[in-house]
């Protein structure tokens, strides 16, 4: 009664029974009584899986490189990965009887690093930082084309790289260098910014200087307009008194021609005469005697000739 036992297979594990070294049943999460004596029991799961590595490799250029990732992986055949290891599971004690599934996982890390390093070996340190990504795809591209790990029942879904890392020394020396690159970068920022400040500054002044030229010459302009204005004025009225005065003395020419045929004492008469009404306004006036002999004698002798 105790030499027999009840498996139950879970769904996602290719179970194998074997009676007596043969395969009896086999398929998808079977379930079964079995005689415990010369039954095995075989499970290979074919969920997919994750696993991690990390490993050191050399570049082109001789320096080292840390690799850090991840692999997703599953076992597509189970028959295939039964007969290269072992998947005999105990029931009682719910566990393998042997550490080969635990081998797969380094067995597909052994094939990862091999394509790693023959990508890693045809780049230098800061190509190998920067494609690391890149160098991942075509290590997992390489794996699917050539069937590498087809022996074993198992595909590679994905491949990580969490992180490439150089050693202590180099990474500081590239910080170091990248670091002064950046401050060289913000200097050239800073002197292009006062550059085009002080470009911007002797724009204004010149404007400034333009405009200041543009007043002046508007400014000389009017100066210069006013001038030949008053010049003009001036001429203009130079010849309005001229022909002002041409006019009063005409007039007056034309007046005293009226008494020229007068006799003078009539005029000195009527002279008198004009002098006497205006009497008032006249503040002193001196007549000598020789004075009115010469006006007086003067024409008498014409006469007397």
């Amino acid at each position: 009664m105790f030499s027999l036992g009840f498996f139950k297979g879970q769904p996602n594990d290719y179970i194998i029974k074997f009676v007596g070294g043969k395969v009896r049943r086999q398929g998808q999460g079977l379930a079964f009584l079995y005689f415990k004596p010369n039954t095995q029991i075989v499970a290979v799961p074919t969920s997919t899986q994750d696993a991690g590595f990390i490993f050191n490799e050399i570049t082109n250029n001789f320096q080292a490189v840390t690799i850090q990732g991840q692999f997703t992986y599953r076992i597509y055949d189970p028959g295939q990965a039964a007969t290269l290891l072992n998947f005999t599971y105990d029931p009682q004690h719910k566990r393998y009887v042997s550490v080969d599934p635990d081998k797969l996982p380094q067995r597909i890390t052994n094939i990862i690093q091999m394509e790693t390093r023959r990508e890693i070996l045809q780049r230098s340190l800061e190509e190998t930082l920067r494609d690391a990504q890149t160098i991942a795809g075509l290590a997992l591209e390489r794996i699917r084309t050539q069937a590498l790990l087809e022996s074993l029942g198992v595909e590679v879904l994905s491949i990580y790289f969490v992180s490439a890392k150089p050693t202590p020394e180099v990474a500081k020396a590239l910080e170091a260098q990248y670091r002064e690159t950046l401050l060289r970068q913000a200097d050239e920022a800073i002197y292009a910014r006062r550059a085009a400040a002080v470009e911007e500054e002797r724009k204004i002044k010149e404007n400034e200087q333009n405009t200041e030229i543009t007043l002046e010459q508007q400014r000389q302009q009017l100066i210069t307009l006013q001038g030949d204005n008053a010049r003009q004025e001036a001429e203009y009225q130079g010849q309005a008194l001229e022909i002002t005065g041409e006019h009063k003395a005409n007039a007056a020419t034309r007046e005293l021609a009226v008494y020229q045929s007068t006799d003078p004492r009539l005029l000195l008469a009527l002279a008198l005469t004009q002098l006497g009404n205006n009497a008032d306004r006249i503040g002193n006036l001196t007549i000598t005697t020789e004075m009115l002999a010469a006006i007086l004698n003067g024409p008498l002798q014409e006469q007397g000739r």
